[in-house]
């Protein structure tokens, strides 16, 4: 199942999650002290393909949620109950199995999308966004032209296809650099 939406969840071990039940980007707030940068990545995802708020169902979760749904308060909201999300005494998305996180996405009216022609490994080799030594840089330079941040090959690409990045846009912001 493929998620058209951004997902926001708290932290790595929650994407790892969400990325075993399903194939969606995330982004991650790293707790309740969301940085500039993050708040303009979610800003950028509302935006342009929408986000699905998905806590942790507990206090510091629930506090996360309402900061971004005060901002955001047309984002769809992913719910897990406190026992699908328990385990060992921690209370985690990252503890729910894969068929419980595919439920609460589901509810939240997660839309599905199909494969799209999108950028490639191809295209970022061709950029010199990967295999070479200044890669990094470029992808650094490029993410904050394009206002979808860092990441290593992989991320970035997922992020031109799913932020809706057009040919144009990339090619022009790659002549920027």
């Amino acid at each position: 199942m493929k998620i058209r939406e951004i997902i926001v969840v708290e932290g790595r071990d929650d994407t790892d999650a969400i990325k075993k039940s399903v194939d969606a980007v995330t982004i991650e707030t790293h707790g309740y002290g969301i940085t500039k940068a993050t708040w303009e990545l979610i800003e950028k995802a509302y935006n342009e393909k929408g986000i699905i708020v998905f806590t942790d169902p507990d206090h510091a979760g629930e506090q996360i949620r309402r900061r971004i749904m005060e901002k955001y308060p047309d984002a769809k909201e992913a719910f897990l109950d406190r026992k699908s999300a328990r385990k060992n005494g921690d209370i985690g998305i990252e503890n729910a199995d894969p068929e419980s996180i595919r439920r609460a996405l589901e509810k939240a009216r997660c839309s599905i999308e199909e494969s799209p022609d999108g950028f490639t490994i191809d295209d970022m080799m061709r950029a010199g966004l990967v295999g070479q030594a200044d890669s990094s840089q470029r992808r650094h330079d490029l993410g904050k032209a394009l206002g979808i941040g860092y990441g290593n090959g992989k991320i970035f690409l997922q992020r031109l296809n799913k932020f809706g990045i057009s040919r144009e846009e990339f090619e022009k912001a790659l002549q920027e650099i």
